[in-house]
This record gives C-alpha cells, sequence and structure tokens, in this order.
C-alpha cells in the first residue's frame, strides 16, 4: 500500500452558527461544536483510508471561548500519526464574526479513528509521509498521546480486575 500525504486529506469546513444551535443567551452548544469536529475529523480519516472509519477516541477537549449566533466556525483538521488501522486526527476550531473579521481560537481536539473493511473489521490503511518539520513535530506529540491514552487504558483495565477481586 502507498503512503500518503498529510495534505491529500486535509480538511477545513466552515459552518454558519445558527439559532437552532444555541442556548437562550445565543451561546452554541458545546455539543453542536462536537458533532462538527467529530464530523470534520472523520472526512479526513475516510479520505486517508479510503474505506469507512469509526471514531475510536476523543482526546480532552476544552472550549477555550464561546461561539454565538451568526458566526462562522472554521474547523481546520489533518492527519497527525497512522498506525495499522488508527489514525489520529486534529482539530483546531475557530470562529469569526464575519462583520467585523475578528477570529478567536474555540477549541482543540485530537481524534482516534479506526478503518474498518467489508467485514466490518479493523482494516490496514496506508502509511503517512511527513513532508516538514511540523508534521513531524505533530507525528511525534501525537505518538506521546497514543502512549497516554494506551497507559491510562492499562491503568482502568487494572482498576477494574482489582476491583472484581
Amino acid at each position: 500500500m502507498e503512503k500518503k500525504r498529510v495534505s491529500d486529506s486535509k480538511v477545513t469546513t466552515a459552518v454558519l452558527m445558527e439559532p437552532a444551535d444555541a442556548n437562550v443567551a445565543g451561546n452554541v452548544h458545546g455539543g453542536v461544536i462536537m458533532k462538527n469536529i467529530d464530523n470534520t475529523a472523520a472526512v479526513v480519516a475516510l479520505r486517508h483510508a479510503g474505506s469507512n472509519v469509526v471514531t475510536a477516541s476523543i482526546d480532552r477537549l476544552d472550549f477555550h471561548n464561546p461561539v454565538y449566533v451568526g458566526e462562522l466556525v472554521f474547523l481546520k483538521a489533518s492527519l497527525n500519526r497512522v498506525g495499522r488501522s488508527s489514525m489520529e486526527v486534529g482539530v483546531r476550531v475557530e470562529a469569526e464574526n464575519p462583520r467585523r473579521g475578528q477570529v478567536r481560537h474555540v477549541a482543540s481536539a485530537y481524534l482516534t479513528f479506526v478503518a474498518l473493511g467489508q467485514d466490518g473489521r479493523p482494516t490496514e490503511v496506508a502509511g503517512l509521509t511527513l513532508q516538514d518539520d511540523q508534521e513531524r513535530r505533530r507525528n511525534a506529540e501525537a505518538a506521546d498521546r497514543q502512549k497516554t491514552r494506551l497507559a491510562e487504558k492499562q491503568r482502568e483495565q487494572a482498576g477494574r480486575e482489582e476491583a472484581r477481586r
């Protein structure tokens, strides 16, 4: 399987926030932003894998600034790291007041997807060609996050086994 570049699957989406996306104070619900993060990241993973993908995990998500009705939300997503069947996608979320042109960083998230074959089981994906220092740095940071996720999973499993005793 031939390797692919980060730029081959990179995506930027823009979504206009409407009244149905918000609470009575006019703030957009965090869940609306989360759904858009997941959808945008899934497109990146789908483009890279060329097969169905499912969200396996979402790392910590912090909201830095509110989003208001009438603002444009830009979701910038690209691959950070690729495993045998898994892919980490990073998403940066920005909100823009289109009348003033002011842009704010709203949130960042890292999502892990697994590619699925026609049988519904994990399937191998193409490797990732890293082309510059930024892509190499993001790949190394993703490797660190993966180690942290795996260690946490092992601690949780050990805790469940201890609780059963």
